[in-house]
């Protein structure tokens, strides 16, 4: 049998079967999408058996495969905003629940009397949580998925979306808003998620 020898540790075939589940996982989390999560593994792998000669040891293989499914994860979205960029995204007009005049609301927001452990503990009110933050506008969902959701900072969202840090905050900002809004009504107010 000729071929280059492959020791078990450094096998792809072995990464598929013992990390394949969890790198799944860990894709559809980000990417809420089948096709997608597919293919961002597969490039993972890929990705792995290209540079599995620069692979030290000094962490496990899932570490290391998680790490670089992490790279392409943030490629992906870096790629996906570079070609929204071009098209107008309607991101709401968040001064319109405010009084021009001395900025307190127009309309002010209702007391919430939900414990928030309790609905740390609700699946549902997680289900509407992130069917509002599907309906965010795509820059303001995913610098809050970036930031609130995975725990990037700020100075990496700046670099992955190309953008200020005062763009980031005023994006985190109105995504909060118009979250609060979303939970309101779908939520709070009883009005039955979509």
């Amino acid at each position: 049998m000729g071929g280059t020898f492959v020791s078990n540790d450094m096998n792809p075939q072995r990464w598929l079967v013992e990390h394949g589940d969890i790198l799944y996982r860990f894709a559809m989390q980000r990417a809420q999408n089948e096709e997608l999560a597919a293919d961002l593994v597969q490039d993972t792998l890929l990705a792995a058996w290209k540079s599995k000669d620069s692979f030290s040891g000094s962490s496990t293989i899932r570490t290391w495969l998680i790490g670089i499914l992490k790279h392409k994860w943030i490629d992906y979205l870096r790629k996906e905003i570079r070609q929204r960029d071009h098209a107008t995204l309607a991101e709401g007009d968040p001064t319109a629940w405010f009084d021009p005049n001395n900025g307190a609301w127009l309309k002010k927001p209702q007391q919430w009397h939900d414990d928030p452990a309790s609905l740390c503990q609700d699946t549902q009110f997680f289900q509407v949580l992130q069917t509002c933050v599907k309906h965010l506008p795509e820059k303001q969902r995913l610098v809050f998925d970036m930031r609130e959701l995975q725990g990037l900072d700020s100075d990496e969202i700046c670099k992955v979306c190309d953008v200020s840090a005062t763009n980031v905050h005023v994006l985190l900002h109105r995504a909060r808003l118009a979250l609060r809004q979303c939970l309101e009504t779908h939520w709070f107010g009883g009005k039955k998620p979509w």
